[in-house]
């Protein structure tokens, strides 16, 4: 990965995207430094330190820990992935939103990406007006913040910010590496393993956890990096062979090569939005100014073997609503079949796509499996062990799989656009 990041940095236009990149997360942190007006950050910081393994506490850690001091990027990009999934799911319901996305050509990808622009407008109203009920209700609010106009600055900043994070993310993908969204999430969160390490190691000093135990969590976490490593580059090759045919004087075909279908296939995004909806039940209610002892928030935060269960499930589903998206079978079999290739033992057309979706189901179901295993054995460890109960565990492998996901992505990335300009082309 090192010689990766050397081997483009001596390329200007590389190196040049490399520093635009590392400004917008430069940008983004210091909005995660300025507090909104009008609110006790002291007394809301206390606050969240009860609420670390709570669905609030995801979302503080999520955000950089911009959410437990209220500053104007508290909401991140979760009302960003909350609209694209609402979007996304509804290209599939609605035929005229399906045909839109998918025969509509760069106007309709446009046509798209501006209705989930104003649907994260809408969700970062909802969010900025619950999280200000949240601190009204719980008296966070400074002494002398006037009731209606503390308020209004209050949601507006907040969904001003979320606004401008998505902003700071598609500037991303236009001038800088990498998916935009994907590396803000991955700087909120590679922001706070500091802190969580630092915690870790004062819990074992002063006794509340034992040194056996922190280093096996520390040994866990490293065994958790090569696992990612291993499954994020496998894939499944299927053989495919072409027939020799004869175009003029020539004979073309006859070579065989295989087509690659990755394990993982989906990245990281079932994890970012299974945690988002199965999150989002808690969080409304939090918001509203439920109380953390009633029954809903006591047994459904993000350390309880309920939520657990629901966020498993989730990343199941989104694991094959991505792979049904990403890859097409029938298209697929369609294909091979035109440029005269076909799968040995399987007749081309229906036998073929029927094998391809068969051969899908299943490394679909094992990379689902894979990543629900790594986001939630932690949760499951912490919600069992009273002594791991307080360290901030039930998040550390969701937080995981995410970092080491968007650096391998970002990684691949950069090493395309160096294949790209390193190709030596027939003019020369």
């Amino acid at each position: 990965m090192f010689q990766t990041f050397r081997n483009a940095w001596k390329i200007d236009e590389l190196r040049r995207k490399i520093l635009f990149t590392l400004f917008i997360i430069l940008l983004y942190r210091l909005g995660n430094a300025v507090p909104v007006p009008y609110v006790n950050t002291t007394a809301l910081s206390q606050y969240f330190l009860t609420l670390q393994n709570t669905v609030l506490g995801l979302y503080n850690t999520m955000s950089g820990g911009a959410f437990s001091v209220a500053t104007i990027f508290a909401l991140s990009i979760q009302p960003y992935i909350n609209a694209s999934i609402i979007i996304q799911l509804l290209c599939v319901a609605i035929p005229a939103l399906e045909r839109l996305s998918k025969e509509g050509g760069e106007e309709g990808r446009k046509k798209i990406a501006s209705i989930t622009r104003y649907s994260t407008v809408a969700i970062g109203l909802l969010q900025g007006f619950g999280y200000f009920m949240l601190m009204r209700n719980n008296g966070l609010l400074a002494a002398d913040a006037p009731a209606v106009w503390a308020g209004i600055v209050i949601v507006m900043t907040f969904t001003a910010g979320s606004a401008l994070v998505m902003w700071l993310g598609e500037q991303i993908n236009e001038f800088g590496i990498g998916n935009g969204i994907s590396i803000i999430l991955f700087a909120s969160i590679v922001s706070r393993f500091p802190t969580g390490v630092g915690n870790l190691i004062n819990k074992a000093i002063q006794g509340n956890l034992s040194w056996i135990a922190t280093i096996l969590m520390l040994l866990g976490a490293l065994c958790m990096i090569v696992l990612i490593v291993l499954v994020n580059d496998a894939e499944r090759r299927i053989p495919v062979q072409y027939a020799k045919r004869v175009v003029g004087r020539k004979m073309y075909g006859g070579q065989a090569t295989h087509l690659p279908m990755k394990v993982n296939m989906s990245g990281v995004m079932p994890i970012i939005f299974a945690q988002s909806i199965a999150s989002l039940p808690a969080t409304i209610i939090a918001l509203a100014g439920g109380s953390q002892d009633g029954w809903f928030l006591r047994n459904f935060n993000s350390g309880t073997i309920p939520y657990a269960i629901v966020y498993f499930l989730l990343i199941l589903f989104f694991a094959y609503f991505y792979a049904t998206i990403q890859f097409n079978p029938v298209e697929v079999a369609n294909n091979l079949k035109k440029n005269g290739g076909f799968i040995p033992g399987y007749r081309p057309g229906k036998p073929t796509s029927d094998f391809i979706q068969k051969v899908l189901n299943k490394i679909t179901l094992f990379g689902a499996v894979y990543l629900g295993i790594i986001a939630c054995v932690p949760i499951i460890i912490s919600a069992c062990s009273k002594a791991a109960a307080n360290t901030g565990i039930s998040l550390g492998g969701t937080s995981i799989i995410i970092v080491i996901g968007v650096a391998i992505e970002t990684v691949q990335a950069l090493e395309n656009q160096m294949l790209m300009r390193h190709y030596k082309g027939f003019l020369e």
